[in-house]
């Protein structure tokens, strides 16, 4: 993988919305009980037991979204005293699979998962933001959460294993940069002996790792393809990509000046 630091795109006020969901993600990741890092108790079995209930309640799981079979038994939180494992019993709220896709898009299983997602999207979001305003990127950001979700869902419509992490919405984010400003320049790092660090147009960088996720989704390249959604990467690109379309025209900026301009003249580089 490659690891962007930075794009060459200025905008034109503050993402506010970016900000925002970043600060999101990383309150929710802080408080959720059993990670490293999080500020709710140790890691020990207690807390772990808690995890398992806090993610079945809040997670989307692919066979309740299409089904709607909810589970009859879920973990309760509590520890077995005999056994040492998690107590199981009937759930003690009532769960909308349609709303957990919501609450899913701010759960992260680690901190590798949370900060892969929020670099990508503090570099790419702000500009998509930009073109599409405040209240547009919101309802953007959530709308390719909730079809990069539900397709993996559908093609995996038995599965009982819980889905979290807002990479779906952030794909979708990726997409729709690379529609919108395919020309304009990140610099990325290259991790082979050593960080290599490049400048690149968007559409080799973005395009590389959408082609990347579409070759771990069909499970080639890949050990261990079945932890990560990357069937839901895909399609969050896709969906983001044509949502962008119609709003394409315009919106490349113009290429960086190879000088400072001064009236009709430009000052030589040193």
């Amino acid at each position: 993988m490659v690891i962007p630091v930075h794009d060459v795109n200025p905008v034109r006020g503050t993402p506010y919305v970016t900000y925002a969901l970043i600060a999101a993600n990383v309150f929710v990741f802080l408080f959720m009980p059993g990670l490293a890092g999080s500020t709710v108790g140790d890691n020990g079995p207690a807390q772990l037991c808690h995890l398992q209930a806090f993610v079945e309640q809040y997670a989307a799981v692919p066979r309740e979204l299409i089904h709607h079979q909810l589970p009859q038994l879920v973990p309760t939180g509590a520890v077995d005293p005999r056994t040492g494992g998690c107590l199981v019993g009937a759930p003690g709220y009532d769960k909308s699979p349609a709303l957990s896709v919501l609450t899913a898009l701010f759960l992260h299983g680690g901190w590798l998962h949370l900060v892969g997602n929020l670099l990508f999207l503090l570099i790419f979001g702000n500009n998509v933001e930009d073109r599409l305003g405040h209240i547009r990127f919101l309802l953007f950001y959530v709308a390719c959460g909730y079809a990069a979700t539900y397709a993996f869902a559908y093609l995996n419509d038995t599965s009982s294993d819980p889905l979290i992490g807002a990479s779906g919405a952030i794909a979708g984010v990726l997409g729709a940069y690379l529609v919108l400003y395919p020309r304009v320049r990140v610099w990325i790092l290259v991790p082979l002996l050593f960080f290599l660090p490049l400048r690149l147009p968007a559409w080799i960088v973005l395009g590389f790792w959408f082609g990347l996720q579409a070759v771990y989704s069909s499970g080639e390249g890949v050990s261990g393809a079945g932890t990560v959604a990357y069937a839901a990467h895909v399609v969050g690109f896709l969906a983001g990509m044509l949502i962008a379309w119609p709003m394409r025209a315009g919106t490349t900026p113009p290429p960086e000046p190879r000088g400072l301009i001064f009236g009709r003249h430009a000052r030589p580089r040193w």
